[in-house]
This record gives structure tokens, C-alpha cells and sequence, in this order.
């Protein structure tokens, strides 16, 4: 007897080879469709995502043949389970977001560069680069950026505390991203303050854990540790870890973070960190969009889903290298939040780290995220326009060219005023329909009667 219910008799040996023949077979296509996924043709809605995307992606590439996609091109690719575009046809290109990333400036290994540089070869076409409580690496990830042909998103991930109730032990670290357009936050020195004194806990922190450490017949140096992090970063565990890697008290990160340096592990200590929900009003009264980071470490997910999208929360980690987690996406279908993701890659290497652009965003997933973002980047970069036009002062000036002044100051013809400025940049970070409104209108008037000077310094015109 065999599983289709068919007794075979002694002669009918063909048969019964064709028989198992055609079963193999079936389990190797059930086996390589678990495997790669269904392929299928894009459906309309996201043809039409992925069009409003590359729009976007491409916008500080006009000559891109990718910026012109049309509507039959976009058509003619294919999607597999998550949503990721693959092109049918030679040439074409995948268009992988990676929403998560380190660098050297927190607790990755690998410099802003070198980190663009593996991006590109992994094929990602847009990188959030998420330090820890600092957005140090920016520039110099848009700087390299521009060389590979690569979008960034200016982020970081911001260490903080959830408090449920007044029981200091029910507290629990809670990690949110912030993702700024490309002319980064408006009011930057609020932010920049704020992440300067979660910056200063981290380093007090630190020290705890070595003393701790050191209590423990561990002797780890705090000269050590601070060597790993690099001059002015802030250290974080992973800094810790490698330093008890390197000393020989662990075989491996992992280990050091297994016996030692879990939440809550004999040797893990707290910093200055800010409460969840200031951080996240923070991050929305200075133009971001926040994304609760990995919901999967947290001790009561739903307790801290629930306050904090009452706080302003925009959106939420869902997908990983490994697919969707089911009970995070109800959970964002709940409470009407987002559904990101991102690789979390710090260059550690190793098989427990997920690559860098391997986490498989689906396109219509990226246009609600582009969806709900572009108008909060939109309203910010006019903000900051806006207090140029209001006061053209070489600080307010830095504050336009902060994340591209490689790009905006001498790129092209030399500027001559500031409606030259508004009108070199507006075209790399919004589309057509995004700049034609009147408040931009209004500036560019403002702005025409200010002169800027070789070296970026604006002068009102006639004052020559």
C-alpha cells in the first residue's frame, strides 16, 4: 500500500516507478517552494507601490533608467512570498531596503563606509543607518553613499526605558528607531541634546558593568573596553562583550551575553535612559517617524505596544531575515501601527547576525511606510527652509547642508543666492508634486534676496 490508497500488484513494477518517480518529484517542488517561496506576477496594487517607490529612490538619480519605470516595466516582475521585486529580464535590479543597521560610531565593527560599501554589494538600494544614540556616522555614510548609488535614511535608535508602573524591578529597556529625510531633524539641537545625555549614561553604564564584572573574578579593564569603543563612542555591551572575548573569560559574544550581560544578568547595568513615550514624542516634534526596534526581546510586548502607540508610536519591527512573525504582525494590526523590519547588522559576523539587506520588505509595506513618512519629512525640511528664509544665519544655513554640504555646496554651477540653494536641494529629496505648494513658494521668494558666498556664509544681496 502505498499513500495515494493504490494496492500494486508484483508485475507492475513500471508503474510503481513512475509512481514513486512522480511523488519525489512532488516533495522536491513542495520542498523548493518552502524554500524560495512562490513566484507569481506582481498584482496591480504593487506594481503601483513599486512604482511610487522607485520614484522616490531614484529622486537624486534623475538619469536613472530605474526613475522612469513604467507601469508595463514594473509589471513584468516578479514577487516572492514577502514582496521583494526580482526582474525578469537582464540588467534588473532588486530594490532591498534595509531599515536597521551599526557602524562603528555605536557598537558596529565596520566604519559608515565600509558599511555603504558592503550594502552596495549586497544589492541594497535604501540604508537606515541607526547608530545607538548618535547620528555621528551620517555624513560620511551619505558621502559614500553618492559614490555607489545608494539612498540613505538618516537615523538612530534610541535607548530608553519603559516604566508599567511605579515597581522600579517591572522596568525594561525598550530600543525605538527614528528615520529623518534626508536634510535630517528639524530643531537638531533639541535632539542632539537629548541623545548627548543618553550618550553620557552609556559611558557610566559601561563603567557599571566593569565593576561589576571585576566583582564577579572577572578583571576586565575599563582602559580595554574603552579602546574597543573607539574615541568618542559611547560604549554599549557589545563593547563589554568583546573586551571579555578578547581577555579570555568567554568563548564567544554570545557567551558573554548568555552569563553576563543579558537584562538583567549579574553583570548588566542600566543608564540615563529616557522614558519610552518622551523619546517618541521627542522623535515625532523633530520630524521622525518611530518604529518600536525587535518587539521579540521585549518581556510584555503588549503592554508597551499599547502605551506607546498612545504616545505617538508610528510603526513597528515585524519582519526579519527569517520571514514575518505572525503574533508581532497582529499585534501591529491591533493597535494600527506599521510593519518594518530590518537586518540589525553590526558586522560582527557569525552565523547568529543576519546579513546586511536580508530581510525581505514587501513593496506595499515600504509604500505605506514611504506613504506615512514623506509628508512628516516634507513638513520638517520646510521647517528648516523656513527658518533659513527667517533668519540666513551661518548656523541655520548648517543645519540645510548638515547631511550633503559635499553635495549642495559644490555640486554643479556655484551658488549665488539662496533661492540657488532651496532649488539645488529640493530636487534631491522631494518629488515634483512635494516641492509645487506655496509655502515653498514663499520661501524661494525670501530667499532670492540672500546671497551665499564661496565658503556657504549667506549675505544679504546688495550689501557687496
Amino acid at each position: 500500500m502505498v499513500g495515494d490508497g493504490h494496492v500494486l500488484s508484483s508485475n507492475s513494477n513500471c508503474s510503481s516507478h513512475n509512481s514513486k518517480k512522480t511523488k519525489d518529484n512532488k516533495n522536491k517542488k513542495k520542498k523548493k517552494k518552502k524554500r524560495g517561496g512562490s513566484k507569481k506576477k506582481m498584482t496591480p496594487e504593487q506594481t503601483l507601490a513599486f512604482k511610487s517607490v522607485s520614484e522616490w529612490v531614484f529622486l537624486d538619480h534623475p538619469s536613472s533608467s530605474s526613475s522612469s519605470l513604467s507601469f508595463s516595466a514594473a509589471a513584468s516582475f516578479l514577487v516572492d512570498d514577502f514582496g521583494v521585486q526580482k526582474s525578469l529580464g537582464k540588467g534588473g535590479e532588486k530594490m532591498v531596503f534595509d531599515l536597521h543597521s551599526h557602524s562603528k560610531c555605536s557598537d558596529g565593527f565596520l566604519s559608515p563606509t565600509k558599511l555603504v560599501e558592503k550594502a552596495h554589494v549586497n544589492g541594497v538600494k535604501v540604508l537606515a543607518l541607526t547608530d545607538h544614540d548618535t547620528m555621528s556616522g551620517i555624513p560620511e555614510a551619505l558621502e559614500a553613499a553618492r559614490r555607489f548609488g545608494i539612498k540613505i535614511i538618516p537615523g538612530v535608535e534610541i535607548s530608553t526605558i519603559f516604566s508599567p508602573s511605579e515597581q522600579s524591578e517591572l522596568e525594561e529597556p525598550v530600543h525605538i528607531l527614528a528615520y529623518y529625510s534626508s536634510c535630517g531633524p528639524k530643531r537638531i539641537e533639541q535632539l542632539e541634546k537629548f541623545l548627548a545625555n543618553i550618550r553620557d549614561g552609556r559611558f557610566l553604564r559601561a563603567k557599571n558593568m566593569v565593576s561589576k564584572l571585576n566583582k564577579l573574578n572577572l578583571p576586565v579593564k575599563w582602559e580595554h573596553v574603552a579602546r574597543i569603543a573607539g574615541k568618542g563612542v559611547a560604549p554599549g555591551r557589545l563593547h563589554v562583550a568583546r573586551a571579555m572575548l578578547e581577555a579570555g573569560y568567554v568563548e564567544n559574544l554570545k557567551q558573554a551575553f548568555a552569563r553576563y550581560l543579558f537584562d538583567g544578568g549579574p553583570a548588566y547595568s542600566t543608564g540615563s535612559e529616557p522614558p519610552s513615550e518622551e523619546a517618541i514624542q521627542l522623535i515625532c516634534n523633530t520630524g521622525g517617524v518611530a518604529v518600536l526596534a525587535h518587539p521579540w526581546a521585549l518581556k510584555n510586548p503588549v503592554a508597551v505596544i499599547r502605551r506607546l502607540k498612545e504616545a505617538g508610536l508610528h510603526a513597528m519591527e515585524v519582519y526579519r531575515s527569517d520571514g514575518k512573525l505572525a503574533v508581532y504582525s497582529d499585534l501591529a494590526d491591533v493597535h494600527g501601527l506599521l510593519k518594518l523590519g530590518g537586518s540589525d547588522y553590526h558586522g560582527r559576523g557569525g552565523n547568529s547576525e543576519s546579513e546586511l539587506g536580508s530581510v525581505n520588505l514587501p513593496v506595499v509595506a515600504v509604500h505605506d511606510f514611504l506613504k506615512l513618512a514623506r509628508p512628516i519629512w516634507c513638513d520638517a525640511i520646510r521647517d528648516i527652509f523656513e527658518n533659513y528664509a527667517e533668519e540666513p544665519s551661518d548656523s541655520n544655513l548648517a543645519r540645510i547642508t548638515r547631511f550633503g554640504r559635499t553635495l549642495i555646496l559644490k555640486g554643479g554651477s556655484p551658488l549665488s543666492c539662496g533661492k540657488d540653494l532651496i532649488d539645488r536641494c529640493l530636487p534631491l529629496w522631494l518629488t515634483n508634486e512635494e516641492r509645487q505648494n506655496a509655502d515653498f513658494e514663499a520661501i524661494r521668494l525670501k530667499l532670492s534676496h540672500i546671497s551665499i558666498n564661496q565658503g556657504g556664509i549667506p549675505i544679504p544681496v546688495g550689501s557687496k
